[in-house]
């Protein structure tokens, strides 16, 4: 039977925002609702598409059986075959595309592949949407490089529509991991940022020391090796106890297992690549280790591991003062000798986990001195930033060029102001950016452009 079809015209606004603000834990919302306010339907049963195909973001469904493009009209023979037994793609799989790409750009969009992928953004998204729905996806080549801030370690850059994948795997799952973790998890969570660890750390200090008038201990840890020795099997496990639709699993597995060091493009010396210790490489961890630092799967992925360790600290420890921030946690209690004993049952339950606290970087000493934790320095009645942060923002500012030194200034102004005794440090910040030629305001939180000479 032939049949021809007449097809509208086109369009995709990828610039306007869809029904709801944009966040990850609207993502759900928002998808239904563009879903019942556009009219489209898009039901993807393994590699075909039924009952309601549809050629856009926007349009009206169409009858089954017939496929269309972006041409004006086109022939297409239907044929009386079975589809494939496979998982089921989400009926709104399209509009989840699409607010992933806009979740994506939020923070990328100036860059090169971001803007090639925006060049042709509806053919790319309906090309990674037919790519998904078929189950023919595949992750493309990443990028490694080398940052030396603070210390050298490899950054792993996967290609814009890879992130893509990532945000909508993230947008689609991480509301029901994030609804199990506790509260005192930070780091890749909504509004879980490093102030809310620093206040969340300082809020227990005084809580469990009565306002700083009883004394108290703090058992700071740090695991060794964390992202190069995460072992992807057991991370596997956890996923597949929340994720019970198929088709989700399947590209959560597809997400999690693939290795970037098979397809990878290297960028910098080799003097660069020897700065990053030989253990602390994914290029030297062993077959199903490993996530590269760089990607929002891995930031996800790594709170869903750690997140056996929180429920241990606080069910089976028992411990009523506890904050973790990715692979670094505090343990909070007036008395050292328990948490010495805590720190052993906790080696022992990262073992199950095939991780191991770094010794190197474990600290047991009374509250009064100041904890170190996220970048701020927390004692009695006061909340500074860490001393090499500031350090490290003078000596670069001192030697920046003068068009990137606005920008910078504004940043590490952001950061200070974070502390809750940073007057002093905005103080002497202030006074090299206007040693520079920058107007500073009179409150020392943001800097001003210089005028450019006529």
């Amino acid at each position: 039977m032939t049949v021809k079809a007449l097809i509208p015209v086109r369009t995709v606004n990828l610039v306007a925002p869809l029904a709801y603000k944009a966040t990850a834990m609207h993502t759900t919302e928002t998808a239904a609702h563009a879903h019942c306010t556009s009219g489209a339907a898009t039901t993807l049963i393994g590699a075909s598409l039924r009952g309601g195909s549809v050629s856009s973001a926007i349009g009206t469904p169409l009858t089954p059986g017939i496929a269309t493009s972006t041409t004006a009209t086109r022939t297409t023979t239907t044929r009386a075959t079975k589809a494939r037994l496979s998982p089921s793609a989400d009926p709104h799989l399209f509009h989840q595309l699409v607010q992933a790409y806009l979740d994506c750009r939020r923070t990328k969009r100036n860059s090169a592949s971001a803007l090639a992928f925006e060049a042709q953004a509806e053919h790319n998204l309906l090309q990674l949407h037919d790519e998904l729905a078929s189950g023919t996806y595949q992750p493309g080549q990443s990028v490694c490089f080398v940052i030396t801030h603070p210390r050298a370690r490899e950054v792993w850059a996967a290609q814009f529509r890879d992130r893509i994948v990532h945000h909508l795997l993230y947008n689609q799952i991480a509301p029901r991991f994030h609804a199990r973790f506790t509260a005192d998890s930070c780091a890749c969570i909504p509004g879980r940022g490093t102030l809310y660890a620093a206040k969340r750390l300082e809020h227990q200090v005084r809580s469990i020391t009565r306002n700083w008038s009883q004394p108290a201990h703090y058992l700071k840890c740090d695991l060794a090796n964390f992202f190069v020795s995460i072992d992807k099997a057991v991370l596997l496990e956890q996923l597949q106890r929340q994720v019970t639709e198929a088709w989700w699993m399947e590209l959560a597995t597809l997400v999690l297992m693939h290795d970037p060091r098979h397809d990878v493009r290297v960028h910098g010396s080799k003097a660069e690549l020897a700065l990053v210790p030989a253990h602390k490489s994914l290029f030297n961890a062993p077959d199903g280790h490993g996530l590269p630092i760089g990607n929002l799967s891995s930031q996800f992925f790594a709170n869903v591991l750690l997140n056996d360790l929180d429920q241990f600290a606080k069910h089976q420890l028992r411990a009523p003062h506890y904050v973790r921030y990715v692979d670094d946690f505090v343990l909070l209690h007036q008395s050292p000798q328990w948490l010495n004993a805590a720190r052993q049952r906790i080696e022992a339950k990262l073992t199950v986990l095939h991780l191991q606290i770094n010794p190197r970087k474990t600290v047991l000493q009374p509250v009064a001195r100041g904890i170190d934790f996220v970048g701020q320095v927390i004692k009695p009645w006061q909340r500074t930033t860490r001393r090499k942060t500031l350090r490290t923002a003078m000596d670069r500012l001192t030697d920046m060029p003068t068009e990137d030194l606005h920008q910078a200034g504004n940043s590490y102004f952001g950061l200070l102001r974070q502390a809750t005794h940073s007057h002093h440090d905005r103080a002497r910040l202030a006074k090299l950016l206007l040693q520079r030629g920058h107007a500073v305001k009179a409150d020392m939180t943001k800097i001003y452009p210089q005028r450019k000479s006529a």
